[in-house]
């Protein structure tokens, strides 16, 4: 503990005393320490201590000159850099590279971030010399994260106090078994440093424009690669064919109704390996890999990137795999008025499928 409260105290005189010109934005430092909460029981000889690291974050203030800026009162975008100690040689530790927003609520004293990036695990699945981690089985790892804090900026000085929740997780989405994953649930105590010499002026608009409710019609092909169950398969493509209709209520939201085709070509070696390698459990080797979807789905729009959340139910579901219910939370950046491209994870509850790249169309 003593090394992580010495770097949180050196990167704050860092700070302190590297930074002269005004600009708009502010850094923070956070320590945190907390629990891996037992989400899958494969993970129980995993835990072995409490997770502790820092997050160092860099923020820029937007001041309301875009309309989405006064809209969501006036949020932060930065990025921020998150180490992690697992406190288990089997886990290793975690380097994580996030980009990420802060919104503020109660006259900004609580802010929420909310971050996606990528993690570098650095002691993966390894069937020579580290069998046992079944949570990474890539070196690589997809990583949203959530930080809940009080904050207190401009205590003494620029130097501010923040406190409060950090949640994060990290899964490769099966591209590579094994994957059961992992989240910490941490407490977090932080300094934030403004690098700005003057209050920032927030512009206010008295009216906005309003925000097209028409049906909108929208088209997704989305791919990419996942692994069986079956360590050290080899990975197989698929593809998602999806139609739905969206209704955009208001500038913050919308929501959607859908079906959708999946091609997965890792269920088709799923379905005949288990003919196989379990004789005593009788299946049918010729059994149709193909499955058909229908969803309903929310739509939270922030500037030209948006929020995905999407619950469905397979209509067409010839062969047992993981249970009827699936859910798909993603992000989609919106290129123009009709394309964009699309990064999610399909799940069946929390279990992944699948790490999903799309490109898509809004008529």
């Amino acid at each position: 503990m003593n090394r992580f409260l010495g770097c949180f105290f050196g990167c704050m005189v860092f700070f302190g005393f590297s930074q002269e010109n005004q600009s708009s934005s502010f850094v923070d430092v956070n320590y945190f320490k907390g629990n891996i909460p037992v989400h899958n029981t494969n993970i129980l000889h995993l835990i072995k201590g409490h997770p502790e690291g820092i997050i160092l974050g860099w923020n820029h203030r937007t001041d309301g000159k875009k309309e989405w800026q006064q809209r969501y009162n006036y949020p932060d975008y930065g990025a921020s850099f998150m180490y992690q100690d697992l406190k288990n040689e089997v886990l290793g530790n975690t380097f994580g590279f996030y980009g990420h927003f802060n919104f503020y609520f109660f006259k900004r004293r609580l802010m929420l971030r909310v971050g996606q990036g990528i993690v570098v695990a650095s002691n993966p699945y390894d069937k020579n010399s580290n069998p046992k981690n079944v949570a990474f089985g890539s070196k690589l790892l997809g990583s949203p994260y959530l930080m809940l804090n009080y904050k207190k900026p401009n205590l003494l000085g620029p130097i501010g106090l923040q406190t409060g929740l950090v949640f994060f997780h990290a899964s490769n989405g099966s591209f590579k078994s094994p994957n059961t994953s992992v989240n910490t649930i941490s407490l977090n105590i932080g300094l934030n440093y403004d690098l700005d010499t003057k209050e920032i002026v927030y512009e206010e608009s008295v009216e906005h424009p309003a925000v097209s409710t028409a049906f909108k019609y929208n088209f997704v092909l989305r791919s990419g690669l996942s692994q069986t169950d079956v360590v050290g398969s080899e990975q197989f493509p698929f593809y998602t064919l999806s139609a739905y209709v969206d209704k955009r209520i208001n500038f913050f939201s919308a929501f959607q109704v859908g079906v959708e085709a999946f091609f997965s070509k890792a269920l088709q070696e799923e379905i005949h390996y288990r003919s196989v390698a379990f004789p005593e459990q009788p299946s049918d080797p010729d059994a149709d890999y193909k499955r058909i979807g229908g969803f309903l789905g929310y739509e939270l729009f922030i500037n030209n990137w948006s929020l995905v959340t999407q619950a469905g139910y397979y209509l067409y579901y010839p062969y047992e795999f993981e249970g009827r219910i699936y859910n798909r939370i993603g992000l989609k950046y919106y290129f123009n008025e009709k394309w964009f491209g699309a990064f999610s994870v399909k799940s069946h509850l929390a279990k992944a499928e699948t790490l999903e790249f799309g490109i898509g169309i809004r008529l």
